[in-house]
C-alpha cells in the first residue's frame, strides 16, 4: 500500500475542508474514545465472509478512523491497516492509543493512496460524512480488483422498549432546541438506505449488547455531534434529566445498551 507520503508518520496531506459538525468530535476525542461502543467479533467474521478473504494480511484502509475503535479490531485480526482521519484531535487520540498503527491525515473524498493499492476499505460510522459523488469513485480507484468496500454503523435497537423511548425523547429535544429532527444522536438506519447504486452491496444486520455504567452511557450520548454542536447548557440539561429518568429504570446503575450493526459490503 502506497500513500503520497510515508504512512510511517503523519503526512502533511491537507484534507478537504470539513463541516464544523464533522470536526466537532475533535474537542471531545478523549470522551469519544472512552465512551463510544466498539463492535462485536461477529461483525469482523461477517466482513471476512462477505469480502471473500480473511482480514489477516489484508491491505486495509480504515477511513474516518476517529480514535481508532475499529482500527484496533482490524489490527488485532491481523489486517495490515492504515488509519485515515482528518481531525487533528481524533488523530492525536488514535496515535496515543495505537502508536504502531500507521496514520494518514486525510478523508474519503480524496484518498492519498495509489490506485489499486488496497484489498479492503472500511468506513466505521463515517461514510455519511463524505461527499458520495467524490468518495465513491475514490474508493473504486484505490481498491484493487477483487477488493471490497465495507461500510457499517452501530444503530440503536429500537425493538428494545427503553431504547425506543429514549430515541423519542432525543427527537423531541432536538426538534425543540434546533427546530429540526436529528437522527445522529442515537443512530438511524436511514444512513444505509439507497447506498451507492454503482455497487452491489450485500447487507447484514448483527445484533449485540453491552453493559456499562450509567455515567458511561450518558458520556456516549454526549459524544455525538448533535450534542457537540448544540452547546454546553442545553446538553447539560438534557443529560441531567436523562440521568434522573434512567436511574429509576436501572437502579443498579448499569445500562444494557442494545445495538444492531448495519453492515454493507461490496466487492470491486
Amino acid at each position: 500500500m502506497t500513500a503520497t507520503d510515508s504512512p510511517d508518520t503523519t503526512p502533511e496531506h491537507a484534507p478537504d475542508p470539513a463541516t464544523p459538525r464533522a470536526l466537532s468530535f475533535d474537542r471531545a476525542a478523549a470522551q469519544y474514545a472512552e465512551a463510544r461502543p466498539g463492535y462485536p467479533s461477529a461483525l469482523f467474521d461477517a466482513v471476512e465472509e462477505l469480502a471473500g478473504r480473511p482480514l489477516r494480511g489484508a491491505r486495509t484502509l480504515d477511513v474516518g478512523a476517529g480514535t481508532g475503535i475499529s482500527t484496533r479490531r482490524l489490527h488485532d485480526r491481523g489486517a495490515h491497516v492504515v488509519a485515515v482521519e482528518p481531525g487533528p484531535g481524533m488523530a492525536a487520540e488514535l496515535c496515543r492509543s495505537l502508536p504502531r498503527v500507521p496514520l494518514v491525515r486525510g478523508d474519503g473524498n480524496s484518498l492519498p493512496f495509489a490506485t489499486a493499492s488496497a484489498d479492503l476499505i472500511t468506513y466505521a460510522q463515517s461514510w455519511h460524512w463524505t461527499d458520495r459523488a467524490r468518495s465513491t469513485p475514490e474508493a473504486l480507484r484505490v481498491l484493487r480488483p477483487g477488493g471490497a468496500l465495507a461500510l457499517w454503523w452501530n444503530v440503536s435497537d429500537h425493538t428494545v422498549p427503553w431504547v425506543a423511548d429514549q430515541d423519542a425523547r432525543l427527537r423531541r429535544f432536538f426538534r425543540d432546541e434546533a427546530g429540526a429532527e436529528d437522527e445522529s444522536a442515537h443512530g438511524s438506519p436511514a444512513r444505509t438506505r439507497g447506498l451507492l447504486p454503482e455497487l452491489a452491496f450485500v447487507h447484514r444486520r448483527i445484533p449485540w449488547t453491552r453493559r456499562i455504567p450509567l455515567t458511561a452511557h450518558l458520556a456516549n450520548l454526549g459524544s455525538h455531534s448533535a450534542f457537540l454542536v448544540l452547546g454546553a447548557e442545553p446538553t447539560r440539561r438534557f443529560l441531567a434529566e436523562e440521568r434522573e429518568y434512567l436511574a429509576s429504570l436501572f437502579p443498579d446503575g448499569t445500562v444494557e445498551e442494545a445495538y444492531i450493526v448495519d453492515l454493507n459490503v461490496a466487492a470491486r
